[in-house]
């Protein structure tokens, strides 16, 4: 399950797309060539990849994403509490709290998430 898993320069691959889609896929590989000092080939291996994980989708030489980086990022991180916590945010939350003091002002936003998503 690493669809959601990304390395250091895929992330920031992404990111660049993310703050630049919808865009070209020649104006990527050039944005590409000052960022990272990629070749053509590499931009394109690299945007075929995410393509694969339906990341983002390069329609007749536009790339554009399938989900927004806050999409994604809400999908890695119920990736990994499925992966790492069998799914269960309360483990997961008890163990980010046993080294992590909580102040006021983030336990009121917890509430009020918890408020806005309880069920029935």
């Amino acid at each position: 399950m690493e669809q959601y898993k990304l390395g250091e320069m895929e992330q920031r691959f992404a990111d660049l797309i993310w703050a630049n889609e919808p865009i070209s896929s020649r104006a990527l590989t050039e944005l590409c060539a000052d960022a990272f000092s990629w070749k053509r080939t590499t931009t394109y291996t690299m945007l075929k990849r995410l393509c694969e994980r339906n990341i983002f989708e390069n329609q007749s030489g536009t790339v554009v994403a399938l989900m927004s980086k806050n999409e994604f990022q809400a999908a890695q991180g119920e990736q990994f509490i499925n992966e790492t916590f069998g799914g269960s945010l309360p483990q997961f939350f008890a163990a980010f709290t046993r080294r992590n003091k909580l102040s006021e002002k983030e336990i009121n936003e917890l509430q009020r998430l918890i408020d806005e998503h309880k069920e029935g």
